[in-house]
């Protein structure tokens, strides 16, 4: 294998997932260079509601993935000044007063999975967690989740470059349209549309919505279930939340400057995608999704757009994180998954430390790409 300091490694992607494991395989010795078709966060994680949590029901394997990922932040916010951006004041949320409630069923599944886990009812919530209107708050209670919080993606992912380039790493933006180089059945580099070609012993493709179709390119199938991103940015407001709203019709959190971000699976539906690629949010759509934020904040304060964000979000087909190399390709490595946010750090810590050290991560083994061959 070749040796620790000499490995190369190209990285196809400048968002979470490609920031954090450059910065990983720097601090375990790799020479790395990162490329990028446009700037850095500029992709899936500008349109990300960056909520970090472990909420509700999915597999063990992806709980616990998910429950590393938080510790993460929490070791990370210990050791650096970031409290502007990266909070863990808690997540709190409720489902609509419809048969389909399954707020009382998600809390008993919580405790019993060891989630910290609090049932409110609409009256307790003000003493728990601030800044909520009780009144639109359902009648079967909210769940309040302490240990949850949100990340800004662009400002963590703005330190760790800083990190990165401190280490040796070189960052190439602008660079448009990346192929990966395969030579003799294993990846060697990578070849840019602008004419760029970077040799290297691992590839790591961190594209968001693209990987898919760049390992089809490679002859193997990543099932992709990517749909539409709608995310919003409210200008400044005094206000006391502190936590992650999840509620029937939006999503909210603050954001560093005291404004809000807000989506919801409604008004994301409801993006328009063109002939052309681009994509559309209707006027009404975007007055909406304020309105109904308003709506569950306490002192229904009015909200104004400050900004918003739409692209592709990018969601394997099974739900579950595609982390690792692709199947008989050595050196061809993908990192593909909707809870970008929750698992920025750790899926680049351990995919880092498998491309580095060769030993497959047990944590990452139920999220091979494999999964979808045959």
């Amino acid at each position: 294998m070749t040796e620790k300091s000499a490995l190369k490694v190209a990285v196809i992607g400048a968002g979470i997932f490609g920031v954090s494991t450059a910065v990983h395989l720097a601090r375990l010795g790799a020479q790395v260079t990162i490329v990028s078709d446009g700037p850095v966060a500029s992709g899936a994680s500008s349109r990300s509601l960056a909520w970090l949590n472990s909420a509700r029901k999915r597999s063990a394997a992806y709980h616990a993935l998910r429950i590393a990922g938080l510790d993460r932040y929490r070791k990370f916010a210990a050791g650096q000044d970031c409290r502007a951006w990266l909070r863990l004041d808690g997540g709190l949320t409720w489902d609509a007063d419809n048969a389909a409630n399954q707020i009382e069923e998600i809390f008993r599944h919580e405790q019993a999975i060891g989630y910290e886990t609090r049932l409110l009812a609409p009256a307790e919530i003000a003493a728990v967690t601030p800044g909520i209107d009780a009144k639109a708050v359902s009648r079967q209670g909210a769940i309040f989740n302490a240990g949850e919080g949100w990340v800004d993606l662009p400002s963590l992912i703005g330190l760790l470059l800083r990190e990165f380039g401190e280490r040796g790493g070189r960052i190439v933006t602008d660079a448009g349209a990346a192929d990966v180089v395969l030579a003799n059945g294993r990846a060697t580099g990578v070849r840019t549309s602008s004419g760029l070609a970077i040799d290297a012993d691992a590839v790591v493709v961190a594209t968001g919505p693209a990987v898919p179709a760049m390992a089809a390119k490679a002859g193997r199938r990543i099932g992709d279930g990517t749909t539409r991103a709608l995310l919003l940015f409210s200008k400044p407001v005094r206000h006391p939340l502190r936590a992650v709203l999840n509620t029937p019709r939006v999503a909210i959190r603050p954001t560093p400057n005291g404004g809000f971000a807000l989506d919801s699976a409604w008004s994301e539906e409801e993006v328009i995608v063109r002939g052309d690629g681009s994509y559309e949010a209707k006027p009404s759509t975007i007055a909406g999704l304020l309105e109904e934020a308003s709506k569950v904040l306490e002192g229904n304060p009015k909200l104004a757009l400050e900004s918003h964000h739409m692209g592709p979000k990018p969601i394997p087909a099974d739900g579950e994180p595609v982390i690792g190399q692709l199947a008989g390709i050595p050196g061809y490595n993908v990192v593909f998954s909707h809870s970008g946010a929750t698992l920025g750090l750790i899926a680049g810590e351990l995919l880092a430390d498998e491309i580095v050290s060769g030993e497959p991560s047990p944590l990452l083994e139920p999220f091979r790409p494999a999964r979808f061959d045959g």
